[in-house]
C-alpha cells in the first residue's frame, strides 16, 4: 500500500519509468519507497477507454494528491502520454485488513 495501476501501458515502458515513479511518489506523499506498489492491470478495450493510472491510497491533503498528479502527468508527458487519466480511490485504514485485522488494529502498524 498504496497502489498505483496503470492501464494500457506497456510492460517494458512501466518497468522503465517504476523507479523514478515510486521515488516522487514517495517523496511527495512522505512514505517509504518500499511499500509503493505498482501494477500494470491487462485490461480489454472495448470503448472509449483511455489510458490511465489508479492510484489506491490513504486520504492526503487535497495538495499532496494534486502534486502526486501533476508529478505522475509531467513524467507519463514526457514520453507522449499527455492523454492519461489520473485518478485517486481512497482507502479507509479501517476497511484495509493485514493478517486478518484491520490494519489500524494491526500490531505491524
Amino acid at each position: 500500500m498504496p497502489y498505483l495501476r496503470f492501464k494500457g501501458f506497456e510492460n517494458d515502458f512501466l518497468k522503465f519509468i517504476s523507479p523514478t515513479i515510486i521515488d516522487e511518489f514517495s517523496n511527495i506523499a512522505s512514505v517509504p519507497k518500499e511499500i509503493v506498489k505498482i501494477e500494470l492491470l491487462n485490461v480489454e478495450r472495448i470503448a472509449n477507454s483511455p489510458l490511465s493510472v489508479e492510484i489506491l491510497m490513504f486520504q492526503r491533503k487535497n495538495e499532496i494528491h494534486d502534486e502526486i498528479a501533476k508529478k505522475i502527468y509531467k513524467i507519463l508527458s514526457e514520453y507522449g502520454f499527455k492523454q492519461t487519466h489520473i485518478f485517486f480511490v481512497m482507502l479507509t485504514p479501517s476497511f484495509y485488513y493485514k493478517e486478518g485485522l484491520p490494519l489500524m488494529n494491526s500490531p505491524a502498524r
